[in-house]
């Protein structure tokens, strides 16, 4: 495959250059889309009010005190989130962005941890800090985005905003005259890991910056794009590629109000770009082909309007926007593209959606690397690999098994500075200069990465076979009757080998509606589903069968990213 040329991109050296730069570039384009309460119309936040706002802000956590200090963020996707994280980044604060759906203990174990001097935080989660304002001493100062009140050491947003106001208007220039140091820990992520407890991810201006902008010169975004922000902010890839990389090349972001109200948003936003995680797109796409079949006539011309448009795709004539205009209205007319990470995605989805005239691309990172690391190209794809891996990063595999499948290591100047107060264990994740990812997989000849499973919960069988429960789950996972799965080796007491087994949850709300008024009999139902189990068996090799399945009615723990919590299963 011919490699094809990249897109030029503008050299930033940190967080406040992006800022600065943008501002100045795109002063009088809306920056966000702001709704002020639900249900409303969304209103433009422009680059200008953007700047002045962090200026503001950042001004008012020097006068605090707070320079060189952990500010601690809680909170949904919403503006004065990315005020909060911009002004503390470029005022040479670290932020430590948090989950929002944390439960209290955790939440006050990661302040704890992080040593926070601040914490910023959304009204939805007043209740919460209050209860642990009086159990953590340290913490100076608790600022609420929403309350108007100031009360000890609970400052208002508002208020502290309009502070930050004052001062730089009688003259304060403390924040515009920071200076960053690209290289010290400027981000501290907490990770949401699947296979073990999380860690402290330390990251710099110059992880992030280099992230960016080799990111961008593989996929073509510009300042005329809307994204969707759906994702939780406060994860590496949406705060990374959604947030920040949207700032970078000048583009809008308007906010999702919830999952649920995702087509609502894109077609009010008019987004032409979203970044989900493949349950998102899986369950958009089924939709589509569950809206179809509901009438036989309307299938079968969506099938005929498919061959149609793939047949003349092939002489360069590509008509997919007209013919299924319908699909793309429902999205809202302008999508150019999804963007798909955190897991692989059925390649049938990807193709699906392209073939419907809506780019699909997907990625692979990690937190530890700001966090991409291979990207599918607009220009230059492979549905069923992660990608290639972006300039100036280094991927290679090591410890090859048999099958030519290794670990993924990578060397980059988007790699973090290690793992924050966690020496061992950031030794054990860098060797001679590489970080280790505890992922396997291996390139292909054309240099694109493909991921084959976690080496934590790799299964090696007795007789020293390695088996990717992944790839299995990929597979089961395709029933129209399953919801999610999680395969595991079982030790097996009679042969003392270890076996195949699968973990699964069916899917009671497609079952209930396939089968109105409960007319169905759950054990058969369940044979239907081992029936299926069979056949996927025929198309394995011999050891990875699955002889051992399990049911359960109850989803899995998962991370923000919709990824199964592997350690808490196992336990």
């Amino acid at each position: 495959m011919r490699s094809k040329p990249l897109y030029d991109v503008r050299q930033i050296k940190d967080l406040k250059d992006l800022l600065e730069s943008s501002c100045k570039l795109y002063a009088d384009k809306p920056a966000f889309l702001v709704k002020h309460a639900p249900g409303t119309q969304y209103k433009p936040v422009t680059y200008k009010e953007l700047y002045n706002d962090v200026n503001a802000l950042g001004t008012a956590f020097l006068d605090l005190g707070l320079k060189n200090r952990r500010i601690a963020l809680i909170g949904e996707n919403r503006y004065k989130w990315a005020v909060t994280y911009l002004a503390a980044v470029n005022g040479s604060c670290i932020i430590v962005p948090l989950d929002k759906e944390l439960p209290p203990h955790e939440i006050k174990n990661l302040v704890t941890r992080a040593k926070a001097d601040a914490i910023v935080f959304s009204g939805k989660n007043l209740s919460v800090i209050q209860s642990l304002a009086g159990q953590i001493d340290f913490i100076k100062y608790f600022i609420c985005m929403d309350d108007n009140f100031d009360n000890e050491n609970f400052i208002s947003y508002c208020n502290l905003i309009e502070k930050g106001r004052k001062l730089v208007e009688e003259g304060d220039t403390r924040f515009a005259d920071t200076e960053i140091n690209i290289d010290e820990m400027s981000i501290l992520l907490f990770t949401s890991g699947t296979t073990d407890i999380s860690k402290g991810v330390m990251l710099s201006h110059r992880n992030i910056a280099a992230n960016i902008m080799s990111m961008c010169t593989m996929v073509y975004v510009d300042s005329k794009d809307v994204f969707l922000s759906v994702l939780p902010i406060h994860h590496a890839y949406e705060c990374t590629c959604g947030f920040l990389c949207a700032l970078y090349l000048g583009s809008t972001i308007a906010f999702c109000e919830g999952l649920r109200h995702i087509q609502k948003n894109l077609i009010e936003s008019k987004a032409s770009i979203m970044l989900g995680v493949p349950l998102i797109f899986e369950a958009m796409y089924n939709r589509i082909w569950d809206q179809a079949s509901k009438n036989p006539k309307t299938l079968r011309k969506l099938k005929i309007g498919l061959k149609i448009s793939n047949l003349l795709k092939k002489i360069n004539i590509d008509i997919s926007k007209k013919l299924f205009k319908p699909i793309h209205d429902n999205f809202g007319g302008h999508i150019r593209f999804f963007i798909s990470g955190a897991a692989g995605i059925d390649p049938v989805v990807a193709k699906g959606f392209r073939d419907f005239g809506i780019g699909f691309v997907q990625g692979y990172g990690l937190t530890e690397c700001a966090p991409i690391v291979a990207l599918n190209r607009d220009v230059q794809y492979k549905d069923d690999a992660a990608g290639l891996p972006l300039p100036g990063t280094e991927v290679k595999i090591v410890d090859k098994d048999s099958e030519g499948i290794g670990e993924i290591v990578v060397k980059g100047p988007n790699v973090m500075l290690g793992y924050y107060e966690n020496p061992e264990a950031t030794e054990e994740a860098f060797k001679d200069g590489w970080f280790h990812t505890g992922d396997l997989g291996y390139i292909d000849k054309d240099g694109f990465v493909h991921i084959t499973g976690r080496k934590k919960s790799v299964i090696v069988t007795k007789n020293g076979k390695n088996v990717f429960p992944e790839e299995i789950e990929t597979l089961l996972n395709k029933h129209k009757y399953i919801k999610e799965s999680l395969v595991y080796g079982k030790n097996d007491e009679s042969s003392g080998d270890i076996i195949i087994s699968a973990i699964i949850v069916p899917d009671m709300d497609k079952i209930n509606e396939l089968y109105p008024g409960n007319s169905y009999n759950m054990e058969e139902i369940k044979d239907y589903i081992r029936q299926y189990v069979k056949e996927i068996n025929k198309s394995l090799v011999t050891y990875k069968h699955i002889k051992n399945v399990e049911f359960r009615y109850e989803e899995f723990e998962k991370t923000t990213t919709r990824k199964i919590k592997r350690y808490v299963v196992n336990k």
